[in-house]
């Protein structure tokens, strides 16, 4: 990954990465008057491709979106939003960009969108394909918090405390994150949530000129759309929401949620597993073996232990998608004969470290934006009170998914809302997509997402299956509905599901 970029006191402009861009101010750019500068794009620093791309080359092209650091003050300091395309392939038949957030929040658009552009190939027929670091992520100056090797010790450390003293321990730990963020990253951070990511998406319709922003959201993406339909209603074109994050939901009922959504997949995926192999574990097998760890960390190789921490993060990424369900077998009969090393590597995965050690800033960013947008904070004291309930929604991943809600505790900057506002009265439809399996964001979440938009905006659709989103999945019934509605406007009929 890129090194993240540095905030200095004589410069009045946050750079993107090593996009070369003179430094600017936001005078004229908050009305969209100025003019893109794509150039080829460079080639990622270390770390960089733990996002899951590689240099793009070919028909990609990449520049630097100026917009106000702070919108209440626009003509002062200003940001750079790092964005990529690929340019429509008919031209004639062009209908404009294609604007995608792949999710996190704190998921690089740079690195995500051309790893996966294949998928995209006959949208890219009639709409150039854009994407984009949020602000706060990747080379829009990425949120910094820890050193690797600091990194290092905070995703192995325990996260399931069971006494007072580890208790203390994990609250120290969160809070010293905390402070690190606001050491290394503190210009930033008031600035980095949805609403101003929306804000910065109209200013990129804008200066990409575009009278209406075609979007394509994933997962947390699909917050940040309907935050913008919210915000700009008038200005929706075609949208699509996939893989969906009910809006309603303050942060212990997401979590809730998630870690329901985890124990289905997981279910789903052993159901799966022993009609095709011998040697699938049992959910107590995977409970034994994450109690073990706590005490009993295995080596993971080059020096590294897998501990619970990690390996419940590494089970947690296996279940995004069906491809990593044989990875799960496999890393559960290793690590229960001592060697750690597949669940390892889908845990650092998740965590958004690369083979080089190096993390991108995906978790940096993601904290950064859930506390700026949220404003609960939680004690150690209310999270266990919640422990029992969690236990509850699943024996794997509940006491991980209820301990998580530490994440703000200490944050130096306050949040924006209890939920997000996504009604959008006046706004064009808006395609909604849910995955009756997906453990990331429940089913329940597209409905909510329908209903929230508005009657005669959020236009509901289901996918039956497995795994995180519904468009990559490779379902025809599912792509062949999407392509209909982005590329003709051709809106399913309503409850429409794909199996």
């Amino acid at each position: 990954m890129l090194l993240l970029a540095t905030v200095t006191s004589c410069d009045s402009s946050i750079g993107a990465g090593d996009s070369g861009d003179a430094p600017g101010t936001a005078a004229g750019t908050a009305a969209g008057g100025q003019k893109l500068d794509w150039k080829t794009c460079p080639a990622p620093s270390a770390g960089e491709d733990s996002d899951g791309g590689r240099p793009p080359g070919g028909d990609w092209e990449c520049a630097t979106l100026r917009a106000p650091l702070d919108y209440a003050h626009p003509d002062g300091d200003t940001i750079g939003i790092a964005m990529i395309r690929a340019k429509a392939t008919d031209q004639a038949h062009r209908i404009g960009s294609l604007i995608f957030n792949f999710g996190g929040p704190g998921g690089s658009g740079i690195t995500t969108l051309p790893a996966f552009a294949d998928d995209y190939r006959t949208l890219r027929t009639r709409y150039d394909l854009v994407s984009f670091d949020p602000r706060g992520v990747g080379r829009s100056s990425g949120v910094t918090c820890l050193s690797d090797r600091e990194l290092d010790a905070y995703y192995a450390a325990d996260a399931t405390p069971t006494t007072k003293e580890e208790e203390r321990a994990l609250v120290g730990r969160v809070e010293r994150y905390a402070a690190g963020c606001a050491k290394n990253s503190g210009k930033i951070l008031p600035h980095v949530g949805t609403t101003n990511a929306a804000r910065d998406m109209d200013l990129m319709r804008q200066v990409l000129g575009d009278a209406k922003l075609h979007y394509f959201g994933v997962s947390y993406g699909t917050e940040l759309g309907g935050v913008y339909a919210h915000l700009f209603p008038k200005n929706v074109g075609r949208a699509l929401l996939d893989a969906v994050v009910d809006p309603s939901s303050d942060p212990v009922q997401s979590a809730l949620a998630q870690a329901s959504g985890f124990q289905l997949a997981l279910g789903n995926y052993m159901a799966a597993c022993v009609k095709t192999a011998d040697n699938c574990p049992t959910e107590q097998q995977i409970s034994d073996l994450l109690n073990r760890l706590q005490k009993n960390p295995v080596p993971g190789g080059a020096g590294r232990d897998l501990t619970q921490s990690l390996a419940t993060s590494g089970i947690a990424q296996s279940l995004y998608s069906r491809d990593f369900w044989d990875y799960l077998t496999e890393g559960v009969e290793d690590a229960e004969n001592g060697d750690g090393k597949i669940l390892l590597a889908l845990g650092d995965s998740m965590n958004g470290r690369g083979q080089d050690g190096r993390y991108s800033s995906l978790q940096a960013s993601l904290n950064a934006i859930t506390c700026a947008d949220f404003a609960q904070r939680y004690t150690a004291a209310e999270i266990e009170g919640k422990v029992p309930e969690f236990r509850r929604a699943s024996s794997v991943f509940g006491e991980f998914m209820a301990w998580s809600l530490l994440q703000c505790t200490g944050w130096p900057v306050k949040g924006e809302w209890q939920t997000p506002d996504v009604s959008a009265k006046g706004s064009a439809p808006v395609l909604v997509v849910g995955n009756t399996g997906d453990p990331a964001t429940p089913y329940e979440g597209a409905h909510k997402m329908a209903q929230e938009l508005g009657p005669g905006v959020g236009v509901e659709m289901t996918y039956r299956g497995e795994g995180h989103g519904a468009y990559d999945s490779g379902n025809a019934c599912v792509k062949s509905a999407v392509d209909a509605y982005l590329l003709e406007g051709t809106v399913p009929d309503a409850h429409k599901i794909c199996s």
